[in-house]
């Protein structure tokens, strides 16, 4: 079933149909939250949340945008909210973050990459955290969800050209945040400073 179909029979008060709609989106919605939040258990508290608050306000969507914008834009405000009643948290944890497995490769050198894609991963994450909103939240939708400009348009309800312009500076700041991550290098320990 699509999600308009799935949206009216929701409306009409049948929960397989909602239950439909947050099987097909819970995992989008726990990782733009885990983006954000870092912690697992706080990224499945805010899935939840936005999941009651958008069946609460489903009888609301008029079928402007698609149901998985309008989710986005639900699941941005809650995550906002969030962040502006706890503060930012400036300690990034990777540890629910599952290892990759793999065969026949030399584990050292395989502990070596993970580390190293660890710790390029929280230089990031840590360099988007300092971010005002407005740019962190741009970069994640973009860069980490994937959203098409399109998307981003109508989930921050701005214009393509606004999008555009922050997407821009966002990446430059971000760029910035990181030159001295990067001037240092990512060479395993032991390597060129």
């Amino acid at each position: 079933m699509d999600d308009r179909t799935l949206v009216e029979s929701a409306c009409r008060g049948d929960r397989s149909a909602f239950e439909d709609l947050v099987k097909k989106y819970e995992t989008k919605v726990y990782h733009l939250a885990f983006s954000f939040v870092r912690d697992a258990a706080t990224a499945e508290d805010l899935a939840q949340d936005v999941f009651v608050k958008a069946y609460l306000h489903l009888p609301e969507f008029r079928f402007d945008s698609e149901f998985g914008t309008w989710l986005y834009r639900v699941a941005v405000n809650q995550i906002k909210d969030h962040l502006r009643k706890v503060g930012r948290r400036k300690e990034v944890s990777l540890e629910d973050v599952p290892e990759g497995q793999f065969a026949s490769e030399d584990p050292s050198r395989i502990r070596d990459e993970a580390r190293e894609n660890e710790r390029r991963r929280a230089a990031v994450h840590r360099a988007l955290e300092t971010l005002p909103p407005k740019y962190a939240v741009i970069l994640t939708l973009r860069d980490v969800q994937g959203l098409s400009y399109e998307e981003i348009v109508q989930t921050l309800k701005i214009s393509p050209g606004t999008v555009d312009s922050r997407l821009h500076r966002a990446r430059r700041l971000l760029h910035k945040k990181m030159a001295p991550v990067l001037k240092e290098g990512f060479g395993v320990e032991g390597g060129e400073a």
